[in-house]
């Protein structure tokens, strides 16, 4: 089984919201040898998702309501088979530790909602979704 670990920086909007949702659409798609967790560069441990972060990843099936941050830790880097950033700023952050062909940016890179709107959680979502399902449709690749 292969491990996705989707970063951002806090741990309570991006990264939650693309780990809910990779896993309604590996469902979709029948991906069935992969797993996937988050984390964040700058996280506390235990905050929930924003509630902003819930409503917007329930729009897309994904059920976040249970999440609660995590930093980004020696475990998961040994752990994890790809870490996707939510920006090429994480993904900087994530190539001091590992190799390139185990870090990616999410798409073109998905902003931060954090501290904006509904809208913008919205907004945020629908990019994330967008990348992930591209990602998934990608002829011949696997996630990880």
């Amino acid at each position: 089984m292969k491990t996705i670990v989707f970063v951002c920086t806090g741990n309570t909007c991006r990264s939650p919201m693309a780990e809910g949702m990779f896993r309604v659409l590996a469902e979709k798609y029948g991906v069935r040898d992969v797993t996937c967790t988050s984390c964040g560069t700058a996280a506390y441990t235990g905050m929930p998702a924003t509630p902003y972060a819930v409503s917007a990843a329930a729009a897309y099936g994904a059920d976040i309501s249970a999440h609660r941050s995590r930093p980004l830790t020696e475990y998961l880097l040994r752990e994890g088979d790809l870490f996707v950033g939510m920006t090429r700023t994480h993904a900087n952050v994530l190539r001091q530790y590992l190799s390139p062909e185990k870090v990616r940016v999410l798409g073109d890179g998905i902003p931060d909602p954090f501290g904006g709107s509904q809208e913008d959680y919205r907004d945020c979502a629908a990019a994330i979704y967008a990348a992930l399902d591209a990602w998934l449709q990608q002829e011949g690749e696997k996630p990880a």
